[in-house]
């Protein structure tokens, strides 16, 4: 396995990009249900100091009451990864997909159908329990790329229906057209919306079609009020908990690496911000995660 992040002390006039300490344990366990762990690099990391190996990963979530993640993927390599990591370790299940970004890359080459049909073969795996991420992405993707980012987002959808697992969705600035796709070409019966971007509305609307929203950290930021309105409106059984690490690491570290053992403060937050017992949060986003990915044992 690779290590899952550099870590850099911070110098003056530069971030500082080592692992934050870890928070007080949550009493109740939960799970991450979306996170990057085969990523080495990132913004800023430029030293070579050892990372976090994956037990290292998860011993450290394990130690502040986070039980397991569902490592999510974006490409071949990546996919392949998280099957092997879910493999090796319990505490891990895979989600494999060909990111909507990465789909016009693989159809410029010729090779969308052959990644498709790699991702068909992986999903077949027990251990592999989602189809993500995979959906529209119109910030980093032009029109011109829009054909294959649909193509490749049907097939997937497709892909759920015939193992009979969830879909993890990337959503970002194409809203009304994932709702519409999701519609007509029918939603696999476990759909989440991983890292939730959209507002109240179209948290109401989600919520009658029976998806399931995911909150990461950035529901914690201060710019994001619309986050904050969709999740006092999403039904306590609809609602989910990630990381994204090594990104979107909850306020006030933002900035910093994230990592599963993080995910208590996003709960914190959300049980204050939802005004309900934090033991009572976490019991019913632990029943959720089950419900949608299965036992992890």
């Amino acid at each position: 396995m690779a290590d899952t992040y550099v870590r850099e002390r911070s110098t003056k006039g530069r971030k500082d990009l080592s692992y934050p300490a870890p928070p007080e344990p949550l009493s109740v366990p939960v799970y991450d249900n979306h996170c990057h762990l085969e990523i080495t690099d990132g913004p800023g990391v430029a030293s070579g100091a050892p990372g976090l190996s994956l037990v290292e990963q998860l011993d450290r979530a394990q130690a502040v009451g986070i039980a397991g993640v569902v490592q999510a993927s974006g490409d071949i390599e990546s996919s392949r990864w998280a099957v092997d990591a879910a493999a090796s370790d319990p505490r891990v299940l895979a989600a494999v997909a060909i990111h909507p970004n990465d789909a016009p890359t693989y159809a410029q080459a010729g090779r969308l159908d052959e990644a498709i049909a790699v991702i068909d073969e992986l999903a077949a795996h027990p251990r592999t329990r989602a189809i993500g991420e995979t959906g529209l992405d119109y910030f980093r993707t032009d029109e011109a790329g829009r054909p294959a980012q649909h193509e490749s987002f049907e097939a997937h959808i497709a892909l759920a229906k015939k193992h009979g697992i969830a879909m993890q969705i990337h959503d970002r600035d194409a809203h009304d057209d994932v709702l519409e796709t999701l519609t007509r070409v029918g939603a696999p019966e476990r759909t989440v919306f991983h890292c939730f971007s959209g507002d109240e509305a179209m948290a109401r609307i989600a919520a009658d079609a029976g998806y399931w929203l995911s909150f990461a950290g950035n529901v914690t930021f201060k710019n994001a009020q619309n986050l904050r309105d969709a999740l006092h409106v999403t039904s306590p059984e609809r609602i989910l908990v990630e990381t994204d690490a090594p990104f979107l690491t909850p306020a006030p570290l933002r900035g910093r690496p994230n990592a599963p053992y993080l995910v208590p403060i996003t709960v914190r937050f959300m049980a204050a911000e939802l005004d309900v017992d934090l033991d009572e949060l976490c019991a019913q986003l632990a029943a959720n995660t089950v419900a949608v990915y299965g036992s992890f044992d």
